[in-house]
């Protein structure tokens, strides 16, 4: 528990929170090194989740106060709100200027894909707003831009290295096909399953090597990208529990979860999340320690 601080943390864009740091660690040096490696993997975790954390927050209490008098929409609220976390975080030197160029590309992709599925009927957004494209309130992207904050995060704060990493080429052509499938599959043959298996085949060998506090880590990729799509499920429950938005079978009859066949499509924009995210910061190839645990 006595090693010296780690540039991937979160302190190494934000000085002003090293004082926290060492006093944190410094208290966690008296547990078990599991649990402390345990409370400080969690503690990091939510520190990547940072915009995220704080856009569902919002989307929480939005919806607990908003008046439908109020002059100003909810959904033109929130795009506010977002906007102003990205300017203070950049501000706070909580997020580097990296990071948000990922977070514009993500609310690029990820608005043009919400035009399109509200105009198929996949999901809606119920409440009136002013700033929009469609039925597309603007501040939408932002939610998407949520993943793509987590995954640039998370890579720094971990010191994440890759191995067994594939062609740049063979990523860029995954993702490209499974985002080309969220449109065509409302029109063809829906070939989300072949995408689930070429997903192991691009992927199968990569492995996160990842360090928590002092002794190097691992995962698979896949997996780590599984266990991310859980969290997005729960956090689109919490989207549509707050009516922000909502699924044709969740209009009328009450809310309802979001079915679990969701958390499959959430695992494939992982994998385009992922590449996208490479396309900014090209994923570190070093190799993985000796021994890792």
């Amino acid at each position: 528990m006595n090693k010296p601080d780690n540039p991937g943390t979160a302190g190494h864009y934000a000085p002003w929170l090293a004082d926290t740091h060492r006093r944190v660690r410094a208290g966690l040096a008296r547990l078990h090194p599991w649990l402390a490696e345990f409370i400080i993997f969690g503690f990091k975790q939510g520190w990547a989740c940072l915009f995220g954390g704080l856009m569902l927050g919002m989307l929480i209490v939005s919806k607990l106060i908003w008046q439908p008098h109020w002059p100003m929409a909810r959904y033109d609220a929130l795009l506010i709100a977002a906007f102003l976390v990205q300017a203070a975080m950049l501000a706070l030197k909580l997020e580097t200027w990296e990071e948000a160029k990922v977070i514009f590309l993500f609310h690029l992709v990820g608005t043009a894909m919400e035009v399109f599925k509200t105009a198929m009927g996949s999901w809606s957004y119920p409440e009136p707003s002013l700033i929009r494209i469609g039925d597309v309130p603007l501040f939408t992207g932002f939610m998407y831009a949520c993943v793509g904050s987590y995954i640039a995060r998370v890579i720094r704060i971990f010191d994440m290295r890759f191995v067994g990493y594939p062609p740049f080429w063979a990523t860029m052509l995954l993702a490209g096909a499974i985002y080309v499938n969220f449109f065509s599959h409302h029109y063809v043959w829906d070939a989300r399953y072949v995408l689930f298996a070429c997903t192991f085949l691009v992927f199968w060998r990569t492995r996160i090597y990842f360090t928590v506090d002092v002794t190097a880590r691992w995962m698979p990729l896949l997996l780590a990208a599984f266990l991310t799509s859980v969290f997005l499920w729960i956090a689109e429950n919490i989207g549509t529990v707050t009516g922000t938005w909502l699924y044709p079978n969740q209009k009328g009859a009450g809310w309802r979860p979001v079915t679990l066949h969701k958390m499959g499509a959430w695992y494939l924009l992982l994998v385009i999340s992922f590449v996208l995210v490479t396309l900014v910061h090209r994923p570190d190839r070093r190799d993985g320690p000796a021994n890792p645990s």
